[in-house]
């Protein structure tokens, strides 16, 4: 938790607000940025390692809701909403859209704490996620046109003969593009290609 690469984003258009949670996250000896508005957020956040945003529902531009909506394509920050006019549509809104909570004021710190950590944690692992998915793409690109024909068969469980035949080439053929696929993906087995197969599909 006390990782210098990770930030908290805080948007909230009430100064006392952002100044009382750029001071507690201090004094958990966690980086904070506070932003007034959606707009100042999307303009200067720029979140180069783990992080999460604190975001309050009623804003001077859009509101919270409409923010999280406006990125659910991209790769942005786990949510925690904090809010003072909080409904139960509005909570089920955030919280089927990915929120990790949506808190209403007065919400207790080690509330608000918890949810920053479990916010914090889910981005490390998507990071983590992401970064293994863009090594895989990156030997998947290192493969031939037929390798690639190959790659689905083998991990799908097709044994050589079944592959072979299904593209019309040899036995032999289809063994030697097998270990030039093994080799160049570094896969240790066959246990190992299924699972980054596996991975690959699920983009």
């Amino acid at each position: 938790m006390t990782q210098q690469s990770e930030t908290i984003f805080v948007v909230d258009d009430d100064f006392r607000v952002r100044e009382a949670l750029v001071d507690l996250f201090a004094s958990k000896n966690l980086h904070c940025v506070a932003f007034a508005s959606a707009a100042e957020y999307l303009r200067l956040a720029n979140p180069s390692g783990p992080s999460c945003l604190v975001l309050d529902v009623s804003l001077p531009d859009i509101n919270g809701l409409e923010l999280q909506s406006s990125m659910v394509r991209t790769d942005h920050p786990p949510i925690v909403f904090i809010t003072g006019h909080g409904d139960i549509p509005s909570s089920v809104r955030a919280m089927k859209a990915g929120a990790i909570d949506f808190l209403t004021k007065p919400w207790s710190v080690e509330e608000l704490l918890q949810a920053v950590r479990q916010a914090l944690e889910r981005d490390r692992l998507q990071r983590r996620a992401r970064a293994e998915l863009m090594e895989l793409e990156g030997k998947v690109a290192t493969l031939t046109p037929r390798e690639r024909e190959v790659l689905p068969l083998v991990a799908s469980g097709f044994q050589n003969k079944q592959a072979a035949a299904q593209l019309g080439i040899s036995e032999v053929t289809l063994q030697i593009h097998r270990s030039k696929i093994m080799q160049k993906m570094k896969a240790a087995s066959l246990a190992d290609l299924v699972r980054m197969a596996a991975k690959l599909e699920a983009k």
